[in-house]
């Protein structure tokens, strides 16, 4: 029985598309922390905002 499992190191095109598929994976984690980031900053924000009002009051 042979494995269905195709090793993408066989050949140089299935390796390509394979690595291909991995940096678009990767492309598709990274534009996901941008809310996250986005976030911190607007906290950060808020607190600089809070800390200078009682500082100033």
């Amino acid at each position: 029985m042979s494995d269905p499992q195709i090793d993408p190191a066989g050949n140089t095109q299935a390796f390509r598309a394979f690595a291909q598929q991995q940096d678009t994976t990767a492309s598709r984690e990274q534009s996901s922390r941008l809310p996250i980031w986005i976030a911190v900053g607007a906290a950060l924000v808020v607190i600089l905002a809070v800390v200078a009002y009682l500082l100033l009051r």
